[in-house]
């Protein structure tokens, strides 16, 4: 895996180059926009082009965006879906501008409505979306949850079932999150786990599928069903398990970014990154 983090885009999103290679980041999430804000200003021509020309350098590896969290389009018709479908149109437009080929996206949450009537309304949803943005080669990246509440995405079959109901399936990939797949209940401590866990994502969708991970520890417990990061190692989930995880020679080029919590010098993501290092095999 390529290891990474995600940046801060604070003063320009070209900036989050320079704190990317601070800390020898492979690879770097990013926000197009605020990711608590419904809708942003589109990036400056000048931004785009500082942010191109630092992609194009090639040394931070993959860069991609996260789509915000305040879209939901599991959601029942009103003014919320409304609003995440054009949240997201201008989030894969700003990624365009940006060269981002991808923005993971956390499926949503169906609020009572159920979970094949919430799957049905995300694959609507992303049919009208991938219809007004079609000049756009941008790709969401549907992302494994813990479950919480009414969320979808907790279970594989959930992201294969929205595959299975979308029409432009190449604009779709997923993102997987190890502290996601631990609180959901898939037990990844040990190979055997693990390899169960990608077991299901091989047979329902395909391993070309994934397109990156996020890299986090659990301050919750095995099927707890709640989202709480932690530092690599400090977590539930521990430091051993993620030997075989980040040595799965089938994802040696997929990028791999921390979401761990941490402070405007980075220290976090040094030792997080450190750690990580001391478990990869040369």
């Amino acid at each position: 895996m390529k290891l990474g983090s995600h940046m801060s885009t604070a003063g320009g999103a070209w900036k989050a180059f320079d704190r990317a290679r601070s800390v020898n980041c492979e690879s770097v999430q990013i926000f197009v926009k605020s990711n608590m804000q419904w809708f942003g200003k589109s990036p400056s021509e000048v931004d785009a082009e500082r942010f191109t020309t630092e992609l194009a350098k090639g040394d931070v590896g993959t860069v991609f965006g996260h789509a915000g969290y305040l879209i939901n389009l599991a959601g029942p018709d009103g003014s919320n879906l409304e609003k995440s479908m054009e949240s997201l149109v201008q989030e894969i437009e700003f990624a365009s501008m940006l060269n981002v080929p991808f923005l993971v996206l956390h499926p949503g949450a169906h609020l009572g409505q159920g979970e094949d009537a919430g799957i049905k309304r995300i694959a609507k949803a992303l049919d009208q979306i991938f219809k007004a943005t079609k000049k756009s080669s941008v790709r969401i990246a549907l992302e494994n949850t813990a479950g919480q509440g009414t969320y979808l995405g907790h279970q594989i079959r959930h992201l294969a079932e929205i595959f299975d109901n979308v029409n432009q399936q190449d604009r779709l990939g997923i993102c997987l999150d190890t502290a996601h797949f631990f609180a959901a209940g898939y037990d990844i401590r040990k190979p055997n786990g693990w390899n169960t866990a990608i077991g299901e994502v091989e047979t329902m969708l395909g391993l070309d599928q994934v397109l990156a991970f996020h890299l986090n520890d659990s301050k919750t417990d095995l099927d707890s069903r709640v989202d709480r990061h932690d530092h690599i190692g400090h977590g539930l989930i521990g430091k051993p398990a993620f030997k075989h995880i980040i040595n799965d020679t089938r994802f040696a080029d997929t990028p791999a970014c921390l979401e761990t919590p941490k402070s405007p010098d980075m220290h976090e993501d040094v030792e997080n990154l450190k750690t990580l290092r001391s478990l990869q095999k040369i």
